[in-house]
């Protein structure tokens, strides 16, 4: 064997070699790429059940929202019939605490009313009194 023909030799092992190891990474990566596309349907599946439910979520919100709307229509017409009583309310509270403060002023006015009443009566017993005794000495000098 000449030196070219050991070359070849080699050569040809040496490319044996590398179609060997390119062939087990392509099944590596086909066995991979199995896996991928496995995983992506599983994906697109998943991606098919997420958006189902939420199109039947977002109507639900959307009825949600329609009833809550109209509930809140009825609540604020509800809320304006029942203003005027509250104002009716607060009217008629002013009022009963401008009769407790007039009544407050009668009782003071009368309370000084008695007491000057009471000072007019012993005042007035006092004179009785002075004028009997004035009787009493005139009549004892006659």
């Amino acid at each position: 064997m000449s030196g070219g023909e050991i070359a070849a030799l080699i050569a040809a092992i040496a490319f044996a070699a590398l179609v060997f190891f390119i062939i087990r990474v392509l099944l590596q990566v086909s066995k991979t790429l199995l896996k991928v596309d496995t995983t992506v349907a599983e994906v697109n599946k998943t991606i098919q059940v997420v958006t189902r439910d939420v199109d039947i979520l977002s109507r639900e919100v959307e009825g949600l929202l329609v009833k809550s709307n109209s509930l809140l229509l009825d609540v604020n017409q509800k809320v304006e019939k029942v203003d005027p009583l509250f104002t009716a309310i607060a009217d008629l509270s002013l009022s009963v605490s401008d009769l407790n403060q007039s009544s407050r002023l009668m009782v003071s006015r009368f309370s000084a009313l008695g007491k000057t009443a009471t000072q007019a009566s012993i005042l007035g017993k006092v004179s009785q009194s002075a004028i009997k005794k004035m009787k009493e000495k005139r009549t004892a000098k006659d």
